[in-house]
């Protein structure tokens, strides 16, 4: 067998030398290619949608305000405070009304017994009526004229009557006692003002030793429920209906989805934009609060496709997808189906299972090698 020749050792070297070269030159032009975020197309239910934008209000809010005026003796009221419905808010000074209240009670029990004793009439009532009597065996007798018997008879009617009446105003005095004092019981009531709904307090307008008039107001408290308003263009608005489902985001959550359903739909548009207003019940999770103010994008579900090809709906470039084929990319012409919020339903130029670009298309071109980087969303 003959030795190795210095000749075959440096052809040798060469052709690693070559090899190792062709690795390192494919591993640099691997590594300095772009990366291509992907997700697979899947089969799916593909959703018809119309698109709108929502904004969160406060079911309602009111002015608290006193019935009867005084001064304010105590106040919980502070700005930012969550107050419960029947919570007592403000305490008005019952002083003078609680003497008032005193005084109308011994002028009812003095009524009563007014009542209870009757007309101090009666006593003279009761002796007419027996000298009438007297007087009656005497005509009967044929010892009395007649004539001046019934004068004494009209006389002692005319004092019946008297008596009765005076009974009827001792009544009358007493009714108007009780009715004065359940009068003067309900407007102290009315000093301690409660709350009448579960929200949170937006103003105080009256602080303790406030004087306050009737009907003035002390702060302005906003429900603790709220309203999400969602507005659409005439187009969209025609196949909206009660119990509909919907997919919200706000803004201020970033792009997580809350689930809703249609809930009210108004029947004419608004007159200055010319869009139309459908409420939705919301489902938020537990952490999260919906503020007045924020606002948001919501698709309404009108129709589903079962089993559909689906893509993000971020992939798409007008009507082409970037379509991975191999180590290149591949642009491609689409046909859109129904289109959600954050899903689209291709009905040609994507396969199931497919890896489609979700981010960046602008970097790409039609035929450029990558390195697949699988999206987490």
């Amino acid at each position: 067998m003959k030795a190795p020749t210095a000749r075959s050792n440096w052809k040798m070297i060469v052709a690693a030398v070559l090899v190792i070269g062709a690795l390192l030159l494919y591993l640099v032009s691997y590594v300095l290619r772009p990366v291509a975020e992907v997700q697979a197309a899947m089969r799916g239910p593909a959703v018809q949608s119309v698109q709108g934008t929502v904004t969160v209000f406060a079911e309602y809010q009111m002015e608290l305000k006193s019935a009867v005026g005084g001064r304010v003796l105590t106040s919980v009221l502070d700005v930012g405070k969550r107050v419960g419905r029947g919570d007592v808010l403000v305490q008005l000074d019952t002083g003078d009304l609680d003497l008032e209240i005193e005084r109308i009670r011994n002028e009812i029990t003095a009524a009563r017994r007014k009542v209870e004793l009757g007309s101090t009439l009666r006593p003279e009532v009761l002796n007419s009526s027996d000298t009438l009597d007297n007087l009656d065996r005497q005509v009967k007798a044929g010892a009395y004229p007649a004539a001046e018997f019934e004068k004494q008879r009209r006389l002692h009617q005319q004092l019946q009557q008297r008596m009765e009446l005076d009974e009827v105003n001792n009544k009358l005095t007493l009714d108007n006692f009780e009715n004065s004092l359940r009068a003067k019981e309900r407007e102290k009531q009315k000093m301690t003002i409660t709350n009448p709904l579960d929200g949170v307090v937006t103003a105080v307008l009256a602080r303790e030793g406030d004087l306050i008039s009737s009907n003035s107001s002390i702060a302005t408290i906003m429900t603790t429920t709220r309203t999400v308003e969602c507005k659409l263009s005439e187009e969209n608005f025609a196949n909206v209906k009660l119990g509909q489902k919907a997919s919200v985001r706000f803004l201020s959550f970033g792009q997580d989805q809350y689930n809703g359903v249609v809930s009210k739909i108004l029947p004419s548009a608004d007159a200055a934009t010319q869009r139309y207003t459908v409420f939705l019940d919301m489902f938020i999770p537990e952490g999260k609060v919906l503020v007045p103010g924020l606002t948001g994008e919501a698709s309404i579900v009108i129709s589903v496709h079962e089993n559909a090809i689906i893509i993000p709906r971020r992939a798409l470039v007008g009507d082409y997808v970037y379509v991975v084929e191999g180590s290149s990319l591949a642009l491609r012409k689409i046909q859109r189906g129904y289109e959600g919020l954050k899903e689209v339903e291709i009905l040609d130029g994507v396969k199931d299972g497919e890896q489609v670009v979700v981010e960046q298309q602008d970097r790409f071109r039609d035929g450029d090698r990558v390195r697949i980087k699988v999206s987490a969303n």
